[in-house]
């Protein structure tokens, strides 16, 4: 009797556990899966360029090894992602990290940005990846990061930053690229130079420019919008709107088509 009772207990904790590790492990797949499927999703509109990827938990790169600056980050977001849950993670308990996925010749370290009087400026922005510790963690790594002016970065860049979180509220999906620019100027003697500060050991690239294109998904609709920020001070009065440009000028300056799976139609 003891025995048919013990091994009863156990046929029960037995059929009980099975249960438990088979749904732990269908819980396990599904996120594996739709881990392995996010760079698909954010990346639904083809790849800018398809040299020195790097494919983060949430966020999508190209790297630039030359400049030390990715030449693009593209991001897809909505309100699921942005908000705060219990698996969040506060900004302050996070550090910039070099990528060592990067080798040691072509990488930007902190020492670089020390006394620089530049900012560690986020592509893929911090709060744009609250809902996971992961996301929001992988947006510190250099190689997300370019040095930009600290006034520009705290106030009209930041406004830009809140104004894509704020779509994520009236839209299915918003799709966001984001990186650096070298843009020439004329001088006096109307000749056109591409010139630009380094900083560091390792002379890490200050861009003249920052670019930010938006698409928004809405019921199987569309809509594009792109913005231009010089990397110097700005005028925190000065509206968004007023750095609006057509998304061909940003091409032409970045060289690559920002979603050329849907370039006919714009081009």
């Amino acid at each position: 009797m003891f025995v048919k009772k013990l091994l009863g207990t156990v046929a029960t904790l037995g059929v009980g556990g099975l249960v438990g590790v088979v749904v732990d492990r269908k819980r396990r797949n599904e996120v594996n899966a739709a881990a392995l499927d996010r760079p698909n999703q954010i990346m639904r509109y083809g790849f800018p360029t398809n040299s020195n990827l790097k494919v983060r938990s949430n966020y999508v790169l190209s790297y630039d090894r030359r400049n030390r600056n990715p030449n693009w980050v593209f991001e897809r977001l909505n309100e699921d992602i942005i908000k705060k849950t219990k698996d969040s993670i506060e900004r302050d308990q996070l550090a910039f990290t070099e990528d060592s996925s990067i080798p040691g010749w072509f990488r930007s370290t902190n020492r670089d940005f020390a006394k620089s009087g530049f900012d560690r400026g986020h592509m893929a922005a911090a709060a744009n990846h609250n809902a996971q510790a992961t996301w929001k963690a992988d947006t510190f790594y250099l190689s997300n990061i370019v040095p930009q002016n600290p006034q520009m970065n705290q106030h009209a860049w930041n406004k830009l930053e809140k104004y894509v979180r704020s779509l994520c509220h009236h839209n299915d999906n918003v799709y966001v690229c984001t990186g650096p620019l070298y843009l020439p100027r004329k001088e006096s003697d109307g000749r056109m130079f591409v010139s630009y500060q380094v900083i560091g050991d390792n002379h890490v690239a200050v861009p003249t420019h920052l670019f930010k294109v938006i698409l928004t998904e809405k019921k199987g609709r569309y809509s594009i919008r792109s913005y231009m920020m010089p990397n110097h001070y700005i005028d925190p009065n000065i509206p968004l709107e007023q750095f609006q440009c057509p998304i061909d000028n940003i091409e032409r300056a970045a060289g690559f088509f920002v979603f050329p799976q849907l370039k006919a139609e714009f081009h």
